[in-house]
């Protein structure tokens, strides 16, 4: 069983700012209304509500608002375990959609899974939780699979 990485540091005031000020006022993550849930070292939690703007005329949301969720939590989760001051660049990323999503809230919970000096590999896993019709238990369903690599950049100076 994989262990999970440790980190140096962990800026407890940047994450809870940072949840406090989700969704952003601009932005994809603003236009998606994306919710910072829950942070801990190297683990964070996201969501969004699928709204009637983002549904297409077929019933689903693009498979690229679901995309734009795993790019956002893969730099995101690593801001408080950096060094201050650093950002983070994606460099690449992957994602498996599985199943579509009409309605309810899209969450990704994101983990680092490898974290070096320059370079950081995280894993999103993206569940759907919703309300079939004439039912009244919600359910909750995988819809996405991602995995990506981002770089830390220093500050200048």
């Amino acid at each position: 069983m994989r262990t999970r990485p440790s980190f140096e540091r962990f800026d407890e005031e940047w994450a809870r700012k940072a949840m406090e000020r989700s969704p952003s006022p601009k932005g994809i993550d603003g236009y998606l209304g994306i919710r910072l849930e829950s942070f801990e070292p190297g683990r964070l939690v996201a969501s969004f509500p699928v709204t009637d703007e983002i549904v297409t005329m077929i019933g689903n949301i693009h498979g690229g608002c679901v995309t734009a969720l795993v790019d956002h939590v893969l730099g995101v989760v690593m801001y408080p375990v950096m060094p201050p001051k650093s950002w983070a660049a994606t460099t690449e990323f992957k994602v498996n959609l599985v199943a579509p999503v009409s309605s309810g809230v899209v969450r990704a919970e994101a983990e680092i899974v490898s974290m070096s000096a320059r370079l950081a590999v995280v894993r999103v896993e993206v569940t759907n939780t919703f309300t079939k019709p004439d039912a009244t238990e919600e359910t909750t369903r995988l819809v996405a699979l991602g995995q990506g690599t981002c770089t830390i950049v220093a500050p200048k100076g």
